[in-house]
């Protein structure tokens, strides 16, 4: 499932349709697609793994899920499930969720919660967090309501990186520790966003699908584990396992 920063390049690479009307629209979603036709596309947005296309009165949501695609000026052999044509181009989107959104974009996203949005906001975070004890740090982490556009790769490369276990509940982690955590999914995440844009993100993964730690020279786990059973790589050894508090 692509993460926030891939969703904010898809942004950045569909930029040219901006201002340009749909000529012809198609796919195989169920919904009522020739809605698009003879519409112009007022803005790109993206809220963490939402891509947003945002027209007059509405905006159409996709949502890539775990197998979905796009292609820009190309389209693959499979049917779309979601096809636009302009004067200028076309964007195609495969396996996806596809949504339409009426009215104010504001009253149904908190950009706040988005890790790369302009609004994040931190405090907002941590006080979330607090108020979540019993969870353990592997599913806040994936939480999409307090770190929109956190992955499973941020998530395991952020505990690595503050030497946190996956399996702590939150109430476990000292004060500074729970700071720590909160800075590095945002910092984490502008990092994603520079390594991916130059293609080179799988090169600076230090836990996620690695096998040996880096820091120990002992084997990396690797365990589904959490409520959100996804699979988690880390170190037994230098990531800590606070006791209860």
């Amino acid at each position: 499932m692509p993460e926030g920063p891939s969703i904010v390049i898809l942004k950045e690479q569909v930029q040219k349709f901006k201002n340009h009307k749909v000529l012809q629209v198609s796919g195989n979603s169920k919904l009522d697609l020739s809605r698009l036709r003879n519409q112009k596309v007022t803005d790109f947005k993206s809220w963490g793994k939402h891509f947003l296309i945002c027209f007059k009165n509405f905006t159409v949501r996709i949502h890539l899920m775990l197998f979905g695609t796009y292609r820009i000026d190309e389209a693959k052999e499979s049917k779309p499930r979601l096809s636009l044509q302009f004067t200028n181009g076309e964007l195609n989107f495969y396996a996806c969720s596809v949504q339409f959104i009426e009215g104010d974009l504001n009253e149904v996203y908190n950009w706040q919660a988005d890790l790369l949005s302009d609004q994040w906001n931190p405090r907002r975070a941590t006080k979330a967090l607090k108020a979540m004890g019993d969870t353990l740090v592997c599913d806040a982490l994936l939480d999409q309501t307090i770190f929109s556009g956190s992955g499973n790769i941020i998530k395991c490369e952020v505990l690595y990186r503050i030497k946190v276990h996956p399996q702590n509940k939150l109430k476990q982690l000292p004060p500074k520790k729970l700071a720590e955590l909160v800075k590095e999914a945002h910092q984490y995440s502008y990092d994603f966003l520079k390594w991916k844009r130059n293609f080179e993100l799988r090169k600076h993964w230090l836990a996620y699908k690695c096998k040996t730690c880096h820091r120990c020279n002992l084997p990396i786990k690797l365990k589904v584990m959490g409520k959100t059973q996804r699979r988690t790589f880390y170190c037994d050894n230098c990531q800590m396992l606070y006791s209860s508090r």
